[in-house]
């Protein structure tokens, strides 16, 4: 297991956009600046790509989710989250 957070570029992508979206701009950008340093960040690669892909026929997952559960699977990491998607299925 890894000794901190991993978290995909993608997810964190996501969580800057919601950030931005209901507060700003500015608060965003520091958000992202403060979790940097705390966390494994990974770009996908084509396999985590197709990983992603791979989850998400058949199931409400949106494809942002299936990268976070395809990046947990990944590293073996357990995956903390409060999606209701992701908790529905329990895919990691």
């Amino acid at each position: 297991m890894p000794s901190r957070p991993v978290m995909s570029w993608i997810n964190l992508g996501e969580v800057a956009y919601v950030v931005e979206r209901r507060t700003s701009t500015d608060r965003a950008r520091r958000l992202v600046r403060e979790l940097r340093p705390r966390l494994t960040l990974g770009l996908p690669s084509e396999a985590r790509v197709l990983e992603a892909a791979h989850l998400k026929p058949g199931d409400p997952l949106a494809f942002a989710d299936a990268f976070a559960v395809a990046t947990a699977i990944a590293h073996g990491a357990t995956l903390l989250t409060g999606d209701l998607e992701i908790l529905a299925g329990d895919p990691a």
